[in-house]
């Protein structure tokens, strides 16, 4: 039965709230990453996805255009987390150049970054075959390595101007080599052992000494 407003003994007007856009696409991406997480893409599947999201696989075919595009948004939005996750940790950071870089490769290589491995392994298919999935790659990796290098620039120290970008891809190698390491086989090595290779590599490659603060 339709409320009345006892003052005019008319139907009240019901009012309804159109829930934003980016908060049911981001429902359907967060579907997909536990699929993925639990299963690898495969069990990501429309329906799967609908109904973990609790909706009609219908709504899920309104916001991407096919399961290929929900994967690949899937996928960037797991490698921006992974950059924000780092960048999080310098809005409390010293202003110290050297103490904010070694914040920012502490933080790569700790957990949340590191359980997020298995996420990002089940990707691996999908990137091997999908041009479009290589290009997320390329631009998420571009972000983090950008974040890095700007990160590096800050140092004093005395380097050639055309070694910044060389020495950033260095240094983002060695983080992404250590990352993989404790992450698939942590058991190999001691508490704290990556992190300090981690400085003591990134130092050299920089001819700074970095130490944990």
């Amino acid at each position: 039965m339709q409320p009345y407003n006892n003052e005019t003994a008319m139907p009240l007007r019901r009012t309804y709230r159109r829930e934003p856009v980016d908060r049911h696409r981001d429902q359907r991406i967060a579907a997909a990453l536990d699929l993925v997480a639990e299963g690898r893409p495969q069990a990501a599947t429309v329906r799967a996805i609908a109904d973990r999201a609790g909706v009609t696989p219908g709504l899920i075919r309104h916001y991407f255009a096919s399961k290929d595009g929900l994967t690949r948004e899937a996928y960037r939005r797991l490698m921006e987390q992974l950059t924000e996750q780092s960048v999080e940790t310098l809005t409390t950071a010293p202003t110290d150049p050297a103490v904010r870089l070694v914040a920012f490769i502490l933080t790569s290589l700790r957990p949340p970054i590191t359980v997020a491995v298995g996420l990002w392994a089940g990707f691996l298919h999908d990137l091997r075959r999908d041009s479009e999935m290589r290009m997320v790659q390329a631009a998420t990796c571009l972000g983090y390595r950008d974040r890095l290098q700007s990160l590096i620039a800050d140092l004093p120290r005395d380097a050639l101007a055309g070694w910044l970008r060389s020495d950033t891809i260095a240094c983002n190698a060695i983080i992404d080599g250590l990352w993989l390491e404790g992450s698939v086989l942590p058991e190999l090595s001691g508490p704290g052992d990556l992190e300090r290779i981690a400085l003591r590599s990134v130092g050299s490659i920089l001819g700074l000494p970095l130490t944990r603060h």
